[in-house]
């Protein structure tokens, strides 16, 4: 299935210099549930509920090793480095997107640089790997691929841009709503388009495939606007 999908089936575990005990591990983890109902075999949902636990335990360890910070602090750093905004990127940059096996609906739609996809895969990527090696091997991947990312800071880790608009609104206690003013596409791809208005003037525009992705791009925006002074 994998090979003629692919061809070379595991081209991607050769780019990373991993050698697979198990080799289904790996087609699972790729396997979005869009092209396991069309072809009635397990999508990757499983493993990516493992492999969030798996990289909070990792995440844990190397903050609480580390660094000197309080707990609550390395709670918020954790939360940043695993939210779906991080694991998207470091999912892309090992270009693990490349090889999601998607319906053909899906791949029609965009679904191979989808961001909650994307993310989950590298979620159940990490879990076939625990699986497959232990967590050593998992560990060894991380530091290898994930923390000199973190370290460089050569990511935006930080996503919740309404709590940080809400408190700049709130300190000069101004109004702020999120409206949405377009909404297209089928059901199963629907795009979102929001506008963050403050004291009835628009600041920020956002648009994603989610309400709630589109407000927080919104207030990006706005908060871009802050800082040149146009806010």
């Amino acid at each position: 299935m994998w090979y003629n999908v692919y061809g070379d089936s595991m081209e991607i575990l050769e780019k990373l210099e991993i050698k697979p005990i198990r080799e289904s591990l790996f087609v699972r983890a790729f396997t979005h549930t869009s092209y396991a109902n069309e072809n009635k075999i397990e999508s990757y949902e499983r493993l990516e509920y493992l492999g969030d636990a798996v990289l909070e335990f990792i995440m844990s360890e190397y903050l609480y090793k580390n660094t000197e910070h309080a707990e609550g602090e390395m709670t918020k750093l954790r939360a940043h480095y695993v939210c779906e905004n991080a694991l998207y990127e470091y999912a892309i940059r090992l270009e693990l997107n490349k090889y999601i096996l998607l319906g053909k609906g899906e791949e029609e739609s965009g679904g191979r640089t989808r961001k909650a996809i994307v993310a989950d895969v590298f979620e159940s990527f990490i879990a076939a790997l625990f699986l497959d090696q232990g967590i050593e091997t998992v560990k060894k991947f991380i530091y290898k691929h994930v923390i000199p990312l973190i370290e460089r800071r050569e990511i935006d880790f930080f996503s919740d841009y309404k709590s940080v608009l809400q408190e700049l609104v709130q300190t000069d206690k101004r109004s702020l709503e999120y409206i949405v003013v377009n909404e297209e596409g089928p059901s199963h791809n629907k795009t979102f388009t929001v506008n963050v208005v403050i004291d009835k003037i628009v600041y920020g525009i956002g648009t994603a495939h989610s309400k709630k992705e589109a407000e927080q791009e919104a207030a990006k925006d706005a908060l871009k606007k802050a800082q040149n002074g146009n806010c």
